[in-house]
């Protein structure tokens, strides 16, 4: 039998405007459209993975406050009201939509070796960025096809949603379709801004102005560096190229670190 509690009136913890979410309670993802027509006073169940990790792993108890958002701005702070072996019944006490964040910051990332390409896409998340897309650039020695490129592709989803959910996002960054040289230079001609990071460049991305709306995109190559013709082309659809210092960094960090540089700029504020 489930257990159940009192109605427990919880202290406000109201996101910022930003989108950041309070500390002080975990924080759980549901599927997108969960919390629709979801209101104060009203009920949520948390099943399956998510219920089980926070019943039998996490231990939560009737009366403890936990957040819940479904990956796409909908985000409500809760009471335990019940729980059975793998779900809990949550009381809402607070529901909030949060606007989407403005510029929008998109990710290209080139395939890597290893799992280089999976700590950016994580890092990259916590970050806040918004999307991400896998790039088959001309000197990736990782190759994307079939089954493989399928499988591929659905843990960086996996990385982007356990990522979101450790940082406290309310809204889960998508992971885009295997971008090739053609089809990258389209999504550059349509942002509002895009910058492909390059050690050779003489502009600093510090330096850059960068837009209050829109799309942000930010380009960062393969091990082996972008090819000439590559570069040639991504400025020819509208990019211009950047370093971030005098430092020449791996594929793994230099996203998350030229996203941190953006933030600055116009987020963190």
């Amino acid at each position: 039998m489930p257990r159940t509690a009192a109605a427990c009136s919880a202290a406000s913890r109201t996101p910022s405007a930003a989108g950041d979410l309070p500390v002080t309670a975990p924080l759980f993802l549901l599927d997108p459209g969960a919390l629709d027509g979801v209101s104060r006073g009203g009920a949520v169940v948390v099943a399956g993975a998510e219920g089980r990790h926070a019943v039998t792993v996490r231990r939560l108890r009737v009366g403890e406050r936990v957040d819940v958002a479904d990956g796409t701005g909908a985000w409500a702070a809760c009471t335990v009201a019940a729980t059975e072996r793998d779900s809990m019944t949550l009381e809402v006490d607070e529901r909030r939509d949060l606007p989407e964040p403005e510029p929008r910051f998109v990710l290209v990332q080139a395939l890597a070796k290893g799992d280089r390409d999976d700590l950016a896409v994580e890092a990259a998340t916590e970050l806040g960025v918004d999307e991400v897309l896998p790039w088959q650039a001309e000197r990736c020695v990782v190759r994307w096809h079939g089954e493989r490129g399928e499988r591929s592709r659905r843990k960086w989803q996996q990385t982007v949603r356990a990522a979101a959910k450790q940082s406290r996002r309310a809204r889960v960054p998508g992971v885009g379709p295997l971008l090739d040289g053609r089809a990258l230079a389209e999504r550059v001609s349509a942002a509002s801004l895009a910058v492909v990071l390059h050690e050779e460049a003489t502009d600093a991305l510090a330096g850059l102005s960068v837009p209050s709306s829109g799309e942000v995109m930010l380009v960062v190559g393969p091990e082996g560096g972008i090819a000439p013709h590559e570069v040639q082309a991504l400025q020819a659809a509208g990019a211009v190229t950047c370093r971030i210092g005098r430092e020449v960094l791996r594929s793994s960090t230099a996203g998350p670190a030229a996203l941190s540089v953006l933030s600055a700029a116009v987020r963190w504020r």
